[in-house]
């Protein structure tokens, strides 16, 4: 068919049949019988040739249309394994598909106008197996049937290199009469463009420093499309971090399976609050750039608004009190340690406060001085050393100890930071850092606990403790796991804190670089691929930083979500979501049910034309008398033109699962079809594992499994 016209007729009989089959008859009869039409050998070969030429271009020509009228309604899913992965220092495959442009937005409008109906519906023979289907659904012999027809499937889907059983399967797989894919939507939308064939599908890796956003209902496969992209990263061998907050047992597996057939399963790291007797251990607070970011990270976690910002910013202070003594003791700062000393500041002051006196005694005769002043204080009738009413419950031995030291003038900034804390009244104080107890309590119980505030020097407890900046070092996977169904705010505690930390090393990273204090040695600089599921859980005022700056350190994020009014609530100002939005140079968006969010993909494009046959029918009678012609009569076809959106949202809405369209490549329209992830990929997975990940199953709603629910018919194997 020619394509030079305006209109492409696609919806209409595949007539070049007729003329293929004139071509191949009269190509026969000059290659057969020559003399019969009066031709010598020589021409009638030379002419039979170009009849055949002729005949097999219009013979394709109408298997096109045939082929492309038959896939409107059922589109093959494929599968891709560990081993077919197709895995590039270049370039990210997402899938198959096709470039969209008008002529894919022609197509679905002719599909919507009453002649394209009828390529629409099923046909007959599967309407009736369907009604047989449903109507003896309990009866005996038909369950034995297809049991049958399921078992013949897979021995004829495991024949390999067997014209026969491929010719068998091919028959089996077009049965007309079986069950379509249960992926819901529209299929015609990603159908229209198989009329010139799909193609492989890829981004430019360089794009992602620009953040990519993934947009999509739940159980429409988003997870899937995590999992293509993360076993991509892991085999290219860069940096991977996973932050799931519910779980998603199909996601943990394929991380380890990749990390394992990669030769990288030193480096990988299983992190999850919900399974604590086998989780690596990490302390959110425990490494920083600049001191007050551990105040940060724990003051953001309590409510700004409104009155409650004046706690907070107190929190803040105390907290940002607590992490500097401790670094000035040569501790590493704990969520246990901030409890501690947040329900009793006492032991820290006595325990900075001497470590004063002696650096400036060394001879420790400064104990028997406090002893002096301690006595004093307990003497009532010494007027000088009398205690005030704010340190009356205080510890008198801590009193004296400040009293002393302020009397030697060696107080430092942190000793007057830690004064001015301890000489509060207590019962006030207790009401000021109120907020912050019930946030420590929840991160400090349990066996999470251990998690978050690790022991150290215990040897006896091999779970490992990791640090981000080791793990970019070290080229690691992390699988974080935040358990967000049985504790939201723990979870998003964490989570948060993790991502300031990533942000804080981002910015070193920047100045100074990954390998910065080690020995000069030719090291690649690794992208740091964080695939953040659930994005909309995890976002808070940390996370901007990162996708506006970490760029630079090469930190590449890949967001994951349902909705951006998910994000908009979270932040709860719409300022900052259209801030974090303008952050994600690539667009990724499956089914989604929210207008707002189609929107965030349509409204990019200009609209374009497309054509629009009218037919206008007409007759007019005759009043001459005297005139034979009693009426006339008239036929037109217009071709007009209209505008129409490129992609509209209704398009986005009614996508099956696993399609998507996606914007690359500096914002050109693409639709992907994910492939599906191979089972047998996870054979040989250890039996500890595989008992996690069942009771990662159990216990969270993943969502993102529709591609098991296979056709009853046949089996997918």
């Amino acid at each position: 068919m020619s394509t030079k016209y305006d209109v492409e007729a696609l919806l209409r009989p595949p007539v070049e049949y007729v003329a293929a089959l004139s071509y191949f008859s009269v190509a026969f009869m000059m290659l057969w019988m020559p003399t019969g039409l009066m031709l010598v050998k020589e021409s009638a070969l030379i002419c039979g040739s170009v009849l055949l030429v002729l005949g097999a271009i219009r013979f394709r020509q109408a298997w096109k249309v045939r082929k492309y009228q038959a896939g409107l309604l059922k589109i093959k899913p494929f599968t891709v394994s560990s081993k077919t992965l197709p895995v590039s220092n270049e370039r990210l495959w997402l899938g198959k598909g096709f470039p969209w442009d008008n002529r894919h937005t022609q197509r679905l409008a002719d599909l919507r106008r009453k002649n394209g109906r009828k390529y629409l519906e099923p046909s007959r023979a599967y309407q009736l197996a369907r009604q047989i289907e449903i109507k003896y659904e309990q009866a005996r012999l038909f369950n034995i049937y297809k049991e049958s027809y399921q078992r013949f499937h897979r021995f004829i889907s495991r024949q390999r290199y067997n014209p026969l059983a491929g010719a068998v399967k091919y028959v089996l797989e077009n049965n007309p009469c079986l069950p379509l894919p249960p992926v819901g939507g529209d299929p015609t939308i990603h159908a229209v463009g198989l009329y010139e064939g799909e193609q492989d599908v890829s981004m430019s890796l360089g794009d992602r420093v620009g953040h990519t956003l993934v947009l999509g209902t739940t159980r429409v496969g988003k997870t899937r499309l995590a999992e293509l992209l993360i076993a991509q990263d892991i085999r290219r061998g860069d940096t991977v971090i996973v932050f799931d907050p519910k779980g998603d047992a199909d996601l943990f597996m394929r991380m380890y399976v990749e990390a394992q057939k990669s030769g990288r399963l030193d480096n990988f790291y299983f992190f999850h609050l919900g399974h604590p007797e086998i989780s690596a251990r990490y302390n959110p607070v425990g490494t920083f750039s600049r001191i007050t970011e551990v105040a940060s990270r724990i003051a953001n976690q309590l409510p700004g608004e409104g009155q409650s910002a004046a706690f907070r910013e107190f929190v803040w202070r105390y907290v940002n009190v607590i992490a500097k003594a401790l670094t000035a003791l040569g501790r590493k700062s704990d969520y246990n340690m901030i409890l501690d000393y947040g329900q009793d500041i006492e032991p820290l002051v006595k325990d900075y406060l001497s470590m004063l006196a002696a650096a400036a005694d060394p001879s420790g005769t400064w104990r028997d001085k406090v002893q002096d002043i301690k006595e004093a204080f307990d003497d009532s009738d010494n007027r000088e050393y009398r205690v005030t009413k704010e340190l009356a419950s205080r510890d008198r031995y801590v009193v004296a100890l400040l009293r002393y030291c302020k009397d030697e003038d060696i107080m430092d900034s942190v000793a007057r930071s830690l004064a001015r804390t301890f000489e509060y009244d207590r019962g006030y104080f207790d009401k000021l850092v109120s907020s912050l107890l019930p946030l420590m309590e929840k991160l400090t119980t349990g066996k999470s606990a251990e998690l978050l505030s690790p022991d150290y020097l215990d040897q006896n407890d091999t779970r490992p403790i990791f640090t981000w900046q080791d793990v970019i070092r070290t080229k690691g996977i992390v699988y974080v796991g935040l358990d967000a169904l049985t504790d939201p705010e723990v979870a998003g505690a964490v989570g948060n804190a993790m991502f300031s930390d990533l942000t804080s090393l981002a910015g070193y990273i920047y100045k100074h670089g990954a390998y910065s204090g080690l020995p000069d040695i030719d090291i690649k600089k690794t992208a740091v691929n964080i695939h953040a599921d659930e994005f909309n859980e995890l976002i808070g005022d940390e996370f901007i930083p990162m996708l506006n700056k970490a760029g630079g350190a090469g930190f590449q994020v890949t967001a994951y979500t349902q909705t951006w009014s998910d994000v908009e609530a979270r932040l709860q100002d719409k300022a900052k979501a259209g801030q974090v939005a303008g952050n994600f140079n690539t667009l990724i968006m499956l089914r989604v049910r929210e207008q707002a969010t189609a929107e965030m993909l349509t409204k990019q494009f200009d609209k374009v034309e497309i054509n629009q046959l009218t037919s206008i029918s007409g007759f007019v009678d005759n009043s001459d008398p005297n005139s034979d012609q009693e009426f006339s009569s008239s036929t037109q076809q217009r071709n007009t033109t209209q505008q129409v959106e490129l992609i509209h949202t209704n398009h986005l809405m009614t996508l099956p699962k696993g399609q998507c369209f996606a914007l690359l490549d500096g914002g050109k329209p693409y639709k992907l079809r994910l492939p599906l992830s191979d089972s047998a990929d996870f054979d040989g997975v250890p039996a500890s594992l595989v008992q996690v990940a069942d009771e990662m199953r159990k216990h969270y709603t993943t969502n993102d499994d529709w591609y098991n629910f296979m056709p009853s018919w046949r089996d997918a194997a």
